[in-house]
C-alpha cells in the first residue's frame, strides 16, 4: 500500500465573518490561500451563543459553490432563489452559487451548542454562469459505511462503492470518519487530487484536535489512533487548474469579471 505523505499542517487563522460569527480559517488565509479546487474552509464551534447568533445575514455569491457540514446545532438558509432549509445535526447545505444569489445563513440555538464547516468548491469556467441551484441534504440521506476501526460517512463522491449524496461540478470526495481508540483506516484517493484532512476530535497520531493537513498528490491516505478516538472531516477534489480571481464573496476567471459581478450586483441582477 502506498501511504500520501503530508507535505503541511496548519493551525489555521481566527477570525470573524458574517455579523460577527466567530471561527477558525484554514484554507482562504495567509497559510493556505486555497487547495485547487478547494478555495476556503471555515470551522466553527462554540457553546456561547454570542461567538455565532448573528449569523450570516443576506449576501452575494457568484462563481462557486458553498458546503455547510453541520456536526452540532442548527441553521437556517434562505436565498434569492426562493430557495429554504434547516440544517441540523449531521446534516449538509450544498449551494450552486452560480451566476448569482443572494443568501443568508441564520443560527438556530440548540443546547448553546454550535459546531460544523464551511466549504467553498471552485466552478470550472464553463459552469461558473450557470443557474443558481441547493441541495438540502438531510442526515438520514447520508450513507455511513461500518468499517472494523469505526464508521464512514459519505457526503459526496464514491467510497467503496457507495456513493454520497452530495452532487458538485467539479470532482469531490467528502467524508466524515469517526475512529474507534487504537485503530487505523485508509481511505483510497485518486492519484492527483489534492486532499486535506482536518482532526475535530481526539488525536490522528499524524496531527492533533485543530490541526489541518495537507498531502502529496500519490497515494491513500493513512489514519492511525493509539488511546484516543479521532474525528475526522476529509475533502479530496480534482484541481481544475484555472485563473482564479477573487473579490469578496465573487471568484471568477479574471478581473474584468470581478468587476462586472459587483455592477451586476449592484444593478439588482442576482
Amino acid at each position: 500500500m502506498d501511504i500520501r505523505q503530508i507535505k503541511q499542517i496548519i493551525d489555521g487563522l481566527k477570525t470573524t465573518d458574517g455579523a460577527g460569527v466567530n471561527l477558525t480559517r484554514f484554507i482562504g488565509g495567509p497559510e493556505l490561500n486555497m487547495l485547487d479546487p478547494f478555495l476556503l474552509l471555515d470551522e466553527f464551534g462554540s457553546d456561547n451563543p454570542d461567538d455565532y447568533i448573528a449569523g450570516f445575514p443576506p449576501h452575494p455569491h457568484r462563481g462557486f459553490e458553498t458546503i455547510t457540514y453541520m456536526l452540532n446545532g442548527k441553521w437556517q438558509h434562505k436565498d434569492s432563489v426562493g430557495n429554504e432549509g434547516l440544517l441540523g445535526d449531521g446534516s449538509v447545505q450544498w449551494m450552486t452559487a452560480g451566476r448569482g444569489v443572494v443568501h443568508s445563513e441564520m443560527p438556530i440555538q440548540t443546547d448553546g451548542l454550535v459546531r460544523g464547516f464551511q466549504l467553498w468548491l471552485n466552478l470550472p469556467k464553463e459552469k461558473k454562469m450557470i443557474e443558481p441551484a441547493y441541495q438540502d441534504i438531510h442526515v438520514e440521506e447520508i450513507p455511513i459505511i461500518e468499517e472494523q476501526s469505526g464508521t464512514v460517512k459519505i457526503i459526496s463522491g464514491n467510497f467503496r462503492g457507495t456513493l454520497g449524496p452530495g452532487l458538485s461540478h467539479t470532482l469531490v470526495l467528502i467524508l466524515d470518519i469517526r475512529l474507534n481508540r487504537e485503530s487505523e483506516i485508509s481511505i483510497p484517493v485518486t492519484d492527483g487530487w489534492n486532499v486535506f484532512s482536518f482532526v475535530y476530535e481526539g488525536d490522528a497520531l499524524t496531527h492533533s484536535k485543530g490541526q489541518l493537513a495537507v498531502y502529496e498528490k500519490t497515494g491513500d491516505i493513512h489514519f492511525k489512533t493509539s488511546k484516543s478516538k479521532a474525528g475526522i472531516y476529509l475533502a479530496a477534489g480534482e484541481p481544475l487548474n484555472e485563473p482564479i480571481a477573487r473579490g469578496g464573496p465573487f471568484v471568477m476567471n479574471t478581473r474584468g469579471e470581478i468587476l462586472q459581478a459587483f455592477e451586476d450586483y449592484q444593478n439588482g441582477k442576482f
